[in-house]
């Protein structure tokens, strides 16, 4: 006689559920468990690594291709590499990253609310505004923030020629545009947590040169919808210490930029250890993204997927 389908469903639950309920699995032979298997970080690659502003603008579709082809696990966006902004093209993008299987995974962004000019800080708080909604319509979970900088540098060839170090406007002091940084976030906030995007400040020159200078900011606000982009290249001293620094705040990592130099940097090249960044990591149990920003001088075609290894081997399962 067929069984009917309660009986059967019966069945089923309690044959897939025996295994388990033996204490075994797939792995009971050699005493291990299902929950102690190590869980490897999943791996994105920016738009920016395939283009780094040089040449032609090369198209966020063709990105997505071209990290998909390569193995990724999912693409960070970079806003200003985007050709469109229109809700059909937002929507095209987000069916040609699923039907690849690839995560739309972080939106990164560029702000400035270093200036003592209250309506130059206004236009970039609106700015950012809009930002977030754009993140929000790919269904993008994080999208990275800056402090923005002084820009008495006007070349940002001369200003990396100073390690990112550059004089405040006369009259005016880190300190006063410490604040003004933490007042703009502050009014960001509410649009970031509406939209369920939250917002990770990045440690990209102007006061988020250091990792003080982020910690200072993260930790005054202390709001879930603020956290941190822990990007390893852009520490020009003492890497490894303020990686630390950061990992071990209460704030937490929203997103990690892993930068490579093969082909030597475009103005610098760093020796990451990724080895130890991973270490430092994994201590201080960061589970998120590793999201790949090649910034060499090799063909991105050969220099990515190469990146792509050595971040598999030091962060993969």
């Amino acid at each position: 006689m067929t069984p009917n389908r309660r009986g059967f469903l019966g069945l089923v639950g309690a044959t897939s559920l025996a295994p388990l309920a033996l204490g075994g699995g797939m792995n009971s032979a050699s005493g291990a468990t299902l929950s102690s298997s190590k869980r490897g970080h999943s791996i994105g690659v920016s738009t920016y690594s395939f283009w780094q502003f040089r040449g032609e603008r090369l198209g966020i579709a063709a990105c997505i291709e071209k990290a998909a082809a390569m193995g990724f696990n999912g693409v960070e966006i970079l806003h200003v590499q985007m050709e469109d902004e229109s809700p059909s093209f937002v929507n095209k993008i987000k069916r040609q990253a699923h039907s690849l299987g690839l995560a739309l995974m972080g939106f990164s962004t560029h702000q400035g609310f270093v200036s003592p000019d209250a309506d130059l800080r206004k236009t970039n708080i609106q700015k950012t505004m809009y930002q977030i909604d754009l993140a929000a319509s790919l269904g993008i979970p994080t999208m990275r923030i800056n402090t923005g900088r002084w820009g008495t540098i006007k070349s940002f060839d001369d200003f990396m020629a100073q390690k990112g170090i550059e004089p405040a406007i006369d009259g005016y002091s880190d300190e006063q545009a410490f604040d003004w940084v933490i007042a703009a976030i502050e009014k960001i906030l509410p649009r970031a947590e509406a939209c369920g995007v939250v917002l990770g400040l990045e440690n990209h020159w102007g006061l988020g040169r250091t990792a003080d200078g982020v910690l200072r900011i993260v930790e005054k606000i202390k709001s879930p919808w603020l956290q941190m982009t822990l990007d390893t290249g852009n520490f020009l001293e003492n890497g490894l210490e303020q990686i630390e620094k950061m990992a071990s705040s209460p704030v937490p990592i929203a997103l990690v930029q892993a930068k490579t130099y093969f082909g030597g940097g475009r103005w610098y090249s760093l020796d990451l250890d990724y080895a130890k960044i991973a270490k430092i990591l994994n201590e201080h149990h960061y589970k998120g993204w590793i999201s790949l920003e090649f910034e060499g001088n090799d063909e991105a075609e050969l220099a990515v997927p190469r990146s792509l290894a050595l971040l598999k081997e030091h962060f993969g399962a």
